[in-house]
């Protein structure tokens, strides 16, 4: 099953277009053989049944220990170049550039057959610039203290969700996925048509950026990303299951930074709505 997150939603984890997570209506797993359809299952040898894989660590394939590694590098280097970013008071202008830079570095990267860790890691490094100096902007201009907020708001909204995935209160299933999925694509088209308005008639286009509306579509975005979460540690779970290959854990850790960007970034305009009396 794919995850809704971009990174995911292009690739997953796959080999040959397959994928290790829930199977579609054309491609059910076999009964009693949960590895029957597994896009990296190994040969059979004797006294193994075909499919299952063998173990990560003596076939290179990917660990839950390489997905946090990865995903600490990433998201500390992201950590890293925000501090540098506000500290050295980056002028807006430059963060802006930075955010584009690191998102056409994004789009790359989904669209690779592989993933390339230099890049990842380049898009991590100006991310963290964007972030810095957009957040710095907010907590001196406009709300006091809304970056060590955003960030705590983040860290609850990844603990909790991890928690209700793992004792299983939330259950990723095809519903889960269509219902995610469809509520994504209604929001980014509402966004980018918000967006529209606001560069070509001025002020804040439609309105949902600011004021209630603003304080509505801030919630709505966390709950997008707390969601996109339990999509991604799906995807994660299947590839280690299911034996993928250990680089992949270098997309595992792309798509879960770029999710926790998203969070923070919704935190970060909800508080600076909400403090900024905007």
């Amino acid at each position: 099953m794919r995850s809704s997150n971009p990174v995911f939603s292009r690739r997953g984890f796959s080999r040959e277009n397959g994928y290790a997570g829930f199977q579609g209506a054309q491609q059910q797993p076999v009964p009693g053989n949960p590895y029957a359809n597994n896009p990296y299952a190994q040969p059979q040898t004797a006294g193994q049944p075909y499919g299952v894989p063998q173990a990560p660590q003596q076939t290179g394939r990917m660990t839950i220990d390489d997905v946090v590694t990865r995903t600490g590098i990433t998201v500390g280097l992201v950590v890293v170049m925000a501090a540098v970013a506000w500290i050295t008071d980056l002028s807006l202008g430059l963060a802006i550039g930075a955010g584009l830079v690191a998102m056409v570095l994004g789009f790359v990267q989904a669209f690779k057959r592989k993933a390339s860790p230099p890049l990842i890691l380049a898009y991590a490094a100006f991310e963290g610039l964007f972030l810095g100096a957009i957040s710095s902007f907010i907590d001196s201009q406009i709300a006091n203290g809304a970056a060590m907020q955003a960030v705590l708001g983040t860290m609850a909204v990844f603990t909790a969700v991890l928690i209700m995935y793992k004792t299983r209160i939330i259950r990723v299933t095809q519903r889960f996925y269509r219902f995610v999925m469809a509520a994504a694509i209604g929001f980014v088209l509402l966004m980018g048509v918000n967006l529209l308005f606001a560069v070509f008639g001025g002020g804040d286009g439609l309105g949902f950026r600011s004021g209630g509306l603003g304080i509505l579509f801030g919630i709505i975005g966390i709950c997008l990303g707390a969601l996109f979460l339990a999509l991604d540690f799906k995807q994660v779970e299947d590839g280690v299951a299911y034996g993928a290959p250990r680089e992949e854990s270098w997309l595992a850790a792309f798509g879960l930074t770029m999710t926790l960007v998203w969070i923070y970034m919704e935190f970060l305009r909800l508080i600076a709505i909400l403090q900024g009396g905007d």
